[in-house]
């Protein structure tokens, strides 16, 4: 007891002198989906201005424009699959820290109304975000184990975030198949697609969503993004609380323009302990090591970097320990 006392008595400390100094820009990029709500919660709620930070939050339309403005220093964090952060150092040669974990993609693979099973892709289109990376790599296995080989089996068209893959195959029913989280998936069902399954439920643990930044600039700013951590898992605590279930409804309805039914489903699987986000963004160590592998065994990479050269996550410990339970 007293230590978490004390914890929280550091915290309030280092928020007040922050606060005192004048709240501090962090520009952070992310998806426009369901994964965003601790972002538009903590603003609404002046949870990230209690721990002096001014957030500046934009979107992006897909995960290569996102690491191409984080190498180019037009935002400080990204929160996306961390699978983009391992493409950033291995392909692009960018010095990336992933500082956070966040969830397991809440992915599931989903088919058109006329596709029943996995052999019916075979000569089909599948829609992707960026073909080298995260839920592609995913689809690329998933196929794989079902004896389809990419770009012999089957093709893949890059069209960007989950909004934009679900639109485009409400568009064009030729493209048979993609990944999608929330709230597409539950929008794709509505429109008569169907799910084949959960990408972990056929692939087994995988760190998807985090945060990661420039490692130069966490170690220019680690009292900044120690601060930012806290804020943001502290509004991931706000989301999971159940007493503030009718808010984040109405958040959702509102940022991502659906409506209540999908809202509601939606939040559903946000907080469902098992499927939803992981409490406070821990990172799951198991499930990076499950995602390098299948990077290495899809993309063809070595993976001659031990997992632990990825991460560093004393800032996130840092954040925790001054956040306190």
């Amino acid at each position: 007891m007293m230590r978490a006392l004390l914890a929280a008595a550091a915290a309030s400390a280092v928020c007040s002198a922050a606060l005192a100094a004048g709240p501090d820009t962090v520009r952070v990029n992310t998806f426009p989906n369901a994964k965003a709500l601790p972002f538009h919660a903590g603003l609404e709620q002046g949870i990230f201005a209690r721990h002096g930070i001014a957030l500046q939050l934009s979107f992006t339309e897909n995960s290569s424009r996102q690491r191409e403005g984080l190498a180019a220093g037009r935002f400080d964090v990204a929160h996306a699959a961390v699978d983009n952060a391992v493409a950033m150092v291995d392909t692009a040669g960018k010095d990336v820290v992933i500082v956070t974990g966040g969830d397991s993609g809440m992915n599931e693979f989903f088919v058109q109304a006329y596709i029943r099973t996995f052999a019916d892709l075979r000569g089909r289109a599948l829609v992707v975000d960026a073909p080298n990376t995260a839920y592609a790599i995913l689809a690329k296995k998933i196929l794989l184990k079902h004896g389809l080989k990419y770009g012999t089996d089957y093709t893949v068209v890059p069209v960007g975030r989950g909004e934009l893959r679900l639109k485009a195959m409400a568009e064009h029913k030729e493209y048979a198949a993609a990944v999608l989280n929330l709230p597409f998936t539950i929008q794709a069902e509505q429109r008569g697609m169907k799910s084949l399954g959960s990408t972990v439920d056929m692939l087994g643990p995988y760190q998807a969503n985090g945060a990661f930044a420039l490692r130069a600039w966490a170690a220019a700013h680690g009292a900044l993004l120690e601060r930012y951590i806290a804020a943001y898992v502290e509004s991931l605590r706000w989301v999971r609380r159940p007493e503030n279930r009718d808010a984040c409804v109405a958040i959702l309805m509102s940022k991502l323009n659906i409506p209540r039914d999908v809202a509601e489903a939606t939040y559903r699987t946000l907080v469902d302990p098992v499927r939803g986000f992981t409490p406070d963004a821990r990172f799951d160590g198991q499930g990076f090591r499950n995602m390098l592998a299948l990077r290495a065994e899809i993309e063809g990479k070595a993976g001659e970097r031990k997992a632990e050269s990825y991460v560093d996550l004393s800032y996130y410990g840092r954040a925790l320990a001054a956040l306190g339970k």
